[in-house]
């Protein structure tokens, strides 16, 4: 059964050596001081592209970003070192490109507005809150690269901009972040970089596997298949447990984001001209915004009713329409 996948999926008159793929893949293999100068240009271009993308919510820039983006080269890099059982400091590459990124992302941070306010840019709100969606496209991705890299006939650009979408922005939104003193939207997008990468180095490794590599390199240098299969179950715990605790959570947050407003349009039941416009849940804090123009109820009898629908620690704030915000305290609080 896995011949049959491996000939459908690589033919073997497409098919790459292992020393070829090491040649691409390992930036201290070869000419090594023109490799790494692409790599360091590229990435440090596309770190400030991918911040001036996310500063000025421009998906355009973003993608921009995305395609000269030259980080799944060692991303894949460390997949097949894992194959090979041989180390070839693709690592190392990423934690100083990853920290470069996140540097210029700071960096360019102090240029945002003073009104800038994080959340209202969808390019930070929607790189925040990983969760198994994110990590099943990343999954994907990463099979799609090794495929990719593999074939002869697969040109070989495609890999680094499809895995390139999961990797650069994120990074830029964590310095942005960083540098806002947004510590915890900063967490949420690196714990989203840091999936995609151990799922990208997943997905290759899996691949790599199935195409045969492991039993070529074995074959060249020895080596035990054992190592692999541990370093992949590893990998997919690293993987699946921390997106999976985002995804509970967030579906937590969707239902109390509903349960608020409802209970917030419950209490503007009798008050003329009013709505809740949205109900945001961030970290601790309860946004609830109400667009009126006449008098409203009680806030006690708002914060009675919500001691019922959030858990405790939770504080309300209420975003009035006439430009004026009301903290109600904190749930549980007394």
């Amino acid at each position: 059964m896995l011949d049959e996948i491996r000939v459908r999926v690589l033919p073997e008159a497409q098919r790459r050596t292992l020393e070829e793929l090491s040649d691409d893949l390992d930036l201290r293999a070869g000419d090594t001081r023109a490799k790494q100068s692409a790599f360091w240009t590229m990435l440090t271009l596309s770190a400030v592209i991918a911040t001036c993308g996310v500063l000025s919510d421009s998906t355009a820039t973003v993608i921009g970003a995305m395609i000269i983006a030259p980080l799944s080269t060692p991303i894949m890099g460390i997949a097949l070192g894992v194959v090979k059982q041989q180390r070839n400091g693709s690592v190392g590459f990423v934690l100083l490109g990853g920290a470069m990124v996140i540097a210029v992302g700071a960096l360019f941070s102090v240029f945002a507005p003073s009104d800038f306010v994080l959340l209202d840019d969808s390019q930070i709100a929607s790189r925040t809150s990983p969760g198994i969606l994110d990590l099943v496209a990343a999954v994907a991705t990463g099979l799609a690269g090794a495929v990719a890299l593999a074939r002869r006939d697969v040109a070989a650009v495609l890999p680094g901009v499809a895995i390139a979408i999961s990797l650069v922005p994120p990074l830029a939104v964590v310095g942005v972040c960083l540098g806002q003193a947004a510590f915890d939207l900063a967490l949420g997008a690196l714990l989203l970089f840091l999936s995609n990468v151990l799922a990208l180095i997943l997905a290759g490794i899996t691949m790599f596997v199935v195409l045969g590599y492991t039993s070529e390199a074995i074959d060249l240098r020895g080596g035990s298949r054992r190592r692999s299969h541990l370093i992949l179950g590893t990998l997919i715990f690293l993987v699946a447990v921390p997106l999976a605790a985002n995804t509970v959570l967030t579906y937590l947050v969707s239902r109390w984001e509903d349960d608020v407003q409802s209970a917030t349009e419950t209490w503007l039941r009798d008050t003329p001209e009013s709505e809740v416009t949205s109900v945001d849940v961030t970290s601790t804090t309860a946004h609830v915004h109400i667009r009126h123009t006449g008098g409203l109820p009680p806030f006690a009898r708002l914060m009675s009713t919500l001691e019922g629908v959030l858990p405790d620690g939770i504080t309300v704030v209420l975003d009035l329409s006439v430009g004026r915000e009301v903290d109600l305290g904190t749930v549980g609080g007394g």
